[in-house]
């Protein structure tokens, strides 16, 4: 697998992951029942984004780390994948 695909695969990862996460453990400026002038009530009091990015990137560096072992040490590709999940009677 080149480096380029790895690194898009990466990328992609991430993202999901980022988006997935965000909505944990967020407390609404509802919630804590002070809501700043000219502000949503569901905006969130502290988001935490620092936290959830490097949680976000340890995660998905585990994921396509996973991915990478799959495809370069047991020699999983797309092929081999359709054929175990292909579900055609």
């Amino acid at each position: 697998m080149r480096l380029g695909t790895l690194i898009a695969i990466y990328f992609v990862v991430w993202w999901v992951i980022l988006f997935a996460v965000l909505p944990f453990g967020i407390r609404t400026q509802d919630d804590d029942g002070e809501v700043t002038l000219g502000t949503s009530a569901s905006a969130p009091v502290r988001p935490m984004l620092v936290r959830k990015a490097l949680a976000t990137t340890l995660a998905a560096a585990v994921l396509v780390g996973g991915f990478w072992a799959a495809v370069h040490f047991f020699g999983i590709d797309i092929e081999s994948l359709a054929r175990l999940i292909d579900f055609r009677p």
